[in-house]
C-alpha cells in the first residue's frame, strides 16, 4: 500500500515517531514522505494536506496519514477535495471504525493532542482495517455501508460542482 505521510510544524514530532514506527513495522506500507523532511523546512498545514488530497484523487498513493496541531486542520482541507475522506482521530477504536464504516481513506492526528505511542497504534488500526468488513459488529450492516458511500459520493457529484458563498470573517 502506497501512504502519502505529511504534517506542519506542530505535528513534525509526531509525524516522525509514526513514520520511524511503520519503517520499522511494516513491509506492506510504501511511505511517501510529503513533508515536512526536517524541522527547519516549515510547511503550512493548508499546503500538505491539499498535496496529500490530489495524490489521492490521481491514484499516486491509496490512503494519507497527516499531522497537525490537533489534526483538524489538515483534516477540514483533504476534505475539501472529492473522493477524499479525512478523519481526525485520537483512539485507536475511533481509527478502526472511521475505516470500517466510514471508509475513510486519510488519517489526520494532533501532534498537541496524541502522545507517540498512541499515535503509533492509532496508524497501526487504520491501517489494518478494511471498509465494511472483518468485524461481527458491522457485518450485517456491510451492504447498508456500501450504498451508504454510493449516497455519499452521489452527493460529492451533486455539490463538488456547485459553487459555494464566500465565507464571512468577522473582523
Amino acid at each position: 500500500m502506497k501512504l502519502a505521510i505529511g504534517c506542519d510544524d506542530t505535528g513534525f514530532d509526531l509525524k516522525q515517531a509514526v513514520q520511524s514506527y511503520l519503517a520499522e513495522t511494516r513491509d506492506d506500507v510504501d511511505l511517501i514522505d510529503i513533508g515536512m523532511t526536517d524541522a527547519e523546512t516549515v510547511l503550512d498545514y493548508h499546503v500538505i494536506a491539499a498535496d496529500a488530497a490530489r495524490r489521492l484523487q490521481r491514484g499516486e498513493v491509496d490512503r494519507a496519514l497527516l499531522f497537525c496541531g490537533t489534526g483538524m486542520g489538515v483534516a477540514i482541507v483533504a476534505n475539501k477535495f472529492k473522493g477524499v475522506y479525512a478523519s481526525v482521530v485520537e483512539t485507536e477504536f475511533t481509527a478502526k471504525f472511521s475505516r470500517l464504516i466510514n471508509a475513510s481513506n486519510v488519517l489526520a492526528i494532533g501532534g498537541w493532542v496524541i502522545t507517540p505511542y498512541r499515535a503509533q497504534r492509532i496508524a497501526a488500526d487504520w491501517l489494518d482495517t478494511a471498509f465494511a468488513a472483518g468485524d461481527a459488529e458491522v457485518e450485517e450492516y456491510a451492504d447498508f455501508l456500501k450504498d451508504a458511500l454510493k449516497d455519499i459520493r452521489e452527493l460529492e457529484d451533486e455539490n463538488f460542482a456547485e459553487p459555494i458563498a464566500p465565507i464571512k470573517i468577522a473582523s
